[in-house]
């Protein structure tokens, strides 16, 4: 009787076992079709319309000219529109404008060949792309989320597609306009009345300007020396460190640094950071400038615009 009690214990314990190993058998199937299922690769489409589209982004807003009264006008700007992925459901991709970054998700309709683009929404410089694909160009228009925290709420675009590869032989072109048309500063200046005989001062607003010494030198491709750099002014200086970021495609938020290198068929934004792109020497030589700029002085002239 003993003996039988224990043989039935025996075969309890070996069907529970067995129970459990089923059950944990079946959640670990189960798990795995999960995982399988979440890592299924959707199927991309029309990569052909991968890329960068760059182009003007105009929107009417209200201009304050120098002199005269504040009139609505085109304010124009440079649209970076890229695309990354094409799905059934879904595109993705990013804008750069004025050196903000902004994510986008939306939806392609392939019989009329247009997308509908949305950025998040949490800045209050998103909105809406509704656009139109033919060819290699883009035309379409931009509404803002909260139509009143912008100066334009309605912008239409025009983009073309470009390609973008780092090129260390990129420069400024020696037609470029090189004054700093953002950062005016006020002097006094004095003269002499020719009627009187006395000295009157006035104020007299300039701008800060380049030497040609920025069509020259290339922090890309040669290492410099504090002898290279001693003579420069701050805004050559700047210009030249900047042209290294330019060249590997950093959006610059400064507008400063976004009007001369718009100015070029070669610089297209593509990152908020490139400092990993960087090659040791111009890692080296934007120290080397840093170092010089932060003691350098700027050359100021009057300029009418």
């Amino acid at each position: 009787m003993k003996n039988l009690k224990f043989i039935l214990l025996v075969l309890a314990a070996l069907g529970l076992a067995s129970c459990k190993k089923d059950v944990s058998t079946e959640k670990k199937s189960k798990d795995s079709l999960v995982a399988k299922k979440d890592s299924a690769v959707v199927p991309e489409i029309h990569k052909e319309y991968y890329g960068i589209y760059m182009g003007d982004f105009a929107g009417k807003e209200m201009i304050t000219p120098e002199f005269g009264e504040e009139y609505e006008g085109n304010v124009y700007k440079k649209l970076s529109l890229k695309i990354n992925r094409i799905t059934k459901d879904s595109v993705y991709g990013q804008s750069i404008v004025n050196g903000n970054q902004r994510p986008f998700r939306g939806v392609f309709n392939e019989s009329t060949q247009s997308f509908i683009l949305d950025e998040p929404g949490n800045d209050k410089t998103d909105g809406r792309f509704e656009i139109k694909l033919k060819n290699d160009s883009i035309t379409g228009k931009w509404t803002a989320f909260n139509k009143a925290a912008v100066k334009a709420p309605l912008k239409n675009l025009k983009l073309i597609k470009k390609e973008f590869a780092y090129n260390p032989n990129f420069m400024l072109d020696e037609n470029s306009d090189l004054i700093d048309w953002e950062n005016p500063k006020d002097f006094k200046e004095k003269y002499t009345d020719e009627e009187t005989g006395k000295t009157e001062t006035y104020t007299e607003s300039k701008n800060r300007i380049a030497s040609d010494a920025v069509f020259k030198i290339n922090a890309s491709k040669q290492k410099l020396t504090e002898k290279d750099l001693k003579n420069l002014r701050k805004l050559d200086m700047e210009i030249i460190k900047n042209a290294v970021f330019a060249r590997h495609g950093y959006a610059f938020k400064k507008p400063t640094y976004r009007y001369f290198f718009e100015q070029t068929d070669w610089y297209i934004p593509v990152s908020n950071n490139v400092d990993n792109e960087l090659s040791p020497m111009e890692k080296d030589n934007v120290a080397l400038l840093n170092r010089f700029i932060k003691y350098a002085e700027d050359k100021y002239d009057s300029f009418g615009r």
